[in-house]
């Protein structure tokens, strides 16, 4: 069966900016291959990534675990290196988290060269008030944001995930806002406080933002990342492994809106044969 049959894959495939579609669907041992503009093979790094029989888009997914991950080199990115100063884009994907810190995808390298961030989906980042939420990452210039260590510039989901359960999960980014969503739902969070932003210069009480929407006018730099899933790299190495499954992951070249991630959502989630009803 072709995925554009399965009609809880269409609604992903058929909408305007897809660039990569991956469900994860091969076996432990081969390069996973998407739709979409490309193919663009991902390459099993850290040793096999076991398929288990389990996931919303093809009844598979990918088991992370034992610091493995995947990784598309640079120069093979092609449509995946989606950058500028207006420039949209939305990463989505069908995870069951087992808890830390993880990188679900993207193009987003902190360390190498002062840094190669770009864009990317994280769950649980603590750090800037992203604790078990779903985060999405934006960068101009690929280093930390002045003055700080780390890069704050993401988006974090009000809502949480719990450990063990399907979700979907996504952000997007239209060159101004970047949003965060957990199974289709956007949720403004007030302006709060941010964590470890105190005591910099010209910043002795903090900062205190929003963290959903985020503001972040500056865009999207070309900064030569590798498109990598499941880990980026840090300064010791791969690191922010991903633990749990990946069922799916999607990018876009465009911010999608909160309907048509809400439809996604319904379309994947709910009305779906390959996931357990309880």
């Amino acid at each position: 069966m072709s995925c554009k049959e399965d009609n809880h894959l269409a609604v992903v495939q058929e909408m305007d900016g897809l660039v990569a579609l991956w469900d994860f669907k091969e076996e432990g041992g081969m390069v996973r291959k998407a739709f979409g503009k490309g193919e663009f093979p991902l390459k099993e790094m850290n040793g096999e990534i076991q398929r288990l029989p389990e996931g919303p888009l093809s009844g598979y997914s990918a088991l992370m675990e034992n610091e493995v991950y995947f990784s598309l080199p640079h120069d093979k990115t092609a449509d995946l290196n989606i950058h500028g100063k207006n420039q949209g884009v939305t990463v989505m994907a069908w995870v069951k988290w087992e808890g830390k810190t993880g990188f679900v995808g993207g193009m987003w390298n902190e360390y190498t060269d002062g840094g190669k961030r770009q864009y990317g989906l994280f769950v649980d980042l603590p750090h800037y008030n992203g604790a078990s939420q779903v985060c999405g990452h934006i960068s101009y210039s690929g280093g930390p944001t002045p003055p700080f260590p780390y890069s704050c510039d993401y988006a974090a989901s009000k809502q949480k995930l719990t450990k063990g359960k399907w979700y979907f999960i996504a952000f997007s980014y239209d060159g101004k806002y970047i949003k965060a969503y957990l199974d289709g739902d956007f949720q403004k969070r007030a302006p709060e406080p941010i964590k470890n932003t105190k005591g910099f210069e010209g910043l002795p009480d903090g900062l205190v933002h929003s963290k959903n929407p985020y503001l972040f006018k500056d865009g999207m730099g070309d900064n030569g990342s590798d498109f990598t899933v499941g880990a980026v790299v840090l300064s010791r190495g791969m690191g922010n492994f991903f633990n749990g499954q990946i069922g799916g992951l999607a990018v876009f070249d465009r911010d999608l809106t909160e309907d048509e991630l809400e439809e996604i959502f319904q379309k994947t989630m709910v009305e779906n044969p390959f996931l357990n009803k309880e």
